[in-house]
């Protein structure tokens, strides 16, 4: 059985939004009418799948997933947002992405959602894959390719394709 606070201690700051510099990596996302709730904007479980829709997409087009027949899969086993300005459809939504530790088997992403030109980010939040074999569910090292993007995600030097805006 989990325990469960919802108060926030008093001991622990509020997270503040960082700006588009404080991310290693950029995909755009397109809001959809339906990413909207009753209250006129982005609905907080989509917060989420923009997040899952950037990694894995960024891992994608790096050719360091094959989501489809690759020996291994990253299962999610955290996840955690901080919210600081609503995003509504139509706006456009960048997602910025870094690493922030990198182990044998399992990787920390940290990511930032940014509406449409916004220096700071909306939102911000992390996620834990644990990759495993796509057949036993067991851990597994990294493949070399999906280390070697992972590692160019983590902070430092910025690579020379990518500007601080995060455009290419």
């Amino acid at each position: 059985m989990c325990a469960m606070n919802s108060a926030p201690s008093a001991d622990v700051p509020r997270r503040a939004p960082e700006p588009r510099s404080a991310y290693r990596a950029f995909r755009e996302i397109t809001t959809r009418w339906m990413d909207n709730d009753v209250y006129g904007h982005v609905n907080n479980v989509v917060y989420y799948s923009f997040f899952d829709t950037a990694v894995n997409g960024l891992l994608v087009d790096a050719g360091a997933l094959d989501i489809h027949a690759g020996p291994v899969i990253g299962l999610v086993v955290e996840t955690q947002c901080n919210y600081f300005a609503p995003i509504a459809f139509p706006q456009r939504v960048t997602a910025g992405v870094r690493v922030a530790r990198l182990g044998r088997s399992s990787v920390r992403y940290e990511i930032g959602l940014f509406a449409d030109d916004e220096p700071a980010c909306a939102a911000a939040g992390h996620f834990v894959h644990v990759y495993v074999e796509r057949a036993s569910r067991r851990p597994a090292g990294l493949p070399v390719q999906l280390a070697a993007v992972l590692r160019s995600w983590t902070p430092g030097d910025r690579p020379d394709d990518t500007d601080r805006e995060g455009k290419r």
